[in-house]
């Protein structure tokens, strides 16, 4: 999670953070279990009661005192970062206590040299323990700090105008410096951070929602919290500071000629600039709720005359006849008869990318054929 250029290049934010969710409960899991075993084995040779036992370690054992402290606040971290207690957080909240997982770094790091068999003796193997640490901090340097840093001098981005797309969605648009010479594609995203009041002390990640031009960046934002309905009411001039572009959810990484594009609710927005460098002849399902939730229809509109774009607009609940016929393998084969044959690009509520990746694959979509961008990891 240094976000290290290279390594969003190579594999994608989306996926690295989803390593970073399932390497994070391992890890939460391994500690837990290394602190037990410990405590119950150190209990047993001295014949102790594991309360007893605690406190021993605790008074007499050096720098355990933050180690318990560290995997204190790793429980922590673990369980506000499942889904049903995650989504019942104010995202602020979450993200606070997320970043405590630097304490742990850090709370930690002593105790393993102090008691630790393999590492409190100079030699090879407590070098290579060092060098590891030291080669985690240079890449949280450069991907937190120097790249982007660079970067935000580099184009000095600012905002130009906010418009009402619908009335719980707004655009944001941006100039800057040499944007000519920004590398982004379509598809792909970048941390915001807008340098105003409320709005200053969090970043957050919202895809663009057209292609490079070099005359200007738009974001599209759906509002649905505190953070997101302050952007609201960004003046024109405000200072943007932004870490970017991530993402592999491009035209870039497709495998085919064509593609099948399917997207829900404001999960138009990354596939909305993707169409711009996509070939000619792809394909386009819009899932919404209701018309008023369709976005950028105008946009999408003149994309589908001037890229030879085939779109269907399918508007309804899940258990509507309409969209559940259309949502089907058959209803998928009807509507592209060459499915198999193409790529498919999914954004949007993760139930909908659950619903359509089964789906996919039940007409015959091979699972390398098929990107996924999630609005949840």
């Amino acid at each position: 999670m240094s976000r290290l250029p290279i390594l969003e290049r190579w594999a994608g934010g989306e996926r690295i953070a989803r390593w970073h969710r399932d390497v994070g409960a391992t890890l939460l899991v391994a500690v837990l279990a290394h602190a037990s075993l410990i405590l119950v084995g150190y209990a047993d040779l001295e014949d102790n009661p594991v309360l007893t036992e605690a406190g021993v370690l605790l008074r007499d054992y050096e720098d355990m005192v933050s180690a318990f402290a560290a995997a204190g606040i790793l429980v922590l971290v673990g369980l506000t970062s499942v889904r049903a207690i995650r989504t019942a957080l104010p995202y602020e909240l979450w993200h606070a206590l997320h970043l405590s997982s630097y304490a742990v770094l850090l709370l930690g790091f002593a105790h393993q040299f102090s008691n630790g068999a393999q590492l409190f003796r100079p030699g090879p193997v407590r070098t290579f323990w060092i060098a590891m640490y030291v080669v985690v901090l240079a890449a949280l340097l450069w991907g937190r700090v120097v790249a982007p840093l660079a970067f935000n001098l580099r184009h000095r981005l600012r905002v130009a105008d906010v418009v009402a797309e619908s009335p719980d969605t707004i655009s944001i648009y941006l100039t800057g410096d040499r944007l000519e010479r920004l590398e982004m594609l379509g598809g792909q995203f970048f941390r915001w951070r807008f340098l105003a009041r409320g709005c200053w002390w969090q970043a957050h990640p919202f895809s663009v929602s057209a292609a490079a031009n070099g005359r200007w960046l738009r974001l599209t934002v759906k509002v649905v919290g505190r953070h997101t309905a302050d952007l609201r009411d960004l003046e024109a001039g405000t200072r943007v500071w932004a870490e970017g572009p991530s993402g592999t959810f491009t035209a870039a990484h497709r495998t085919r000629e064509r593609a099948l594009l399917i997207a829900g609710g404001s999960g138009i927005t990354p596939i909305r600039a993707m169409l711009e460098e996509l070939p000619p002849g792809a394909a386009l399902i819009y899932r919404a709720r209701t018309p008023g939730d369709v976005l950028l229809h105008r946009e999408l509109d003149w994309l589908a005359e001037a890229r030879d774009t085939a779109i269907w607009y399918v508007v309804g609940s899940r258990d509507d006849p309409g969209p559940r016929q259309v949502m089907s393998p058959d209803g998928l084969r009807r509507l592209v008869p060459d499915l198999a044959r193409r790529d498919v690009y999914l954004c949007g509520p993760p139930g909908l990318v659950e619903q359509s990746l089964r789906v996919l694959r039940e007409a015959g979509v091979p699972r390398r054929q098929i990107h996924l961008a999630t609005f949840e990891l």
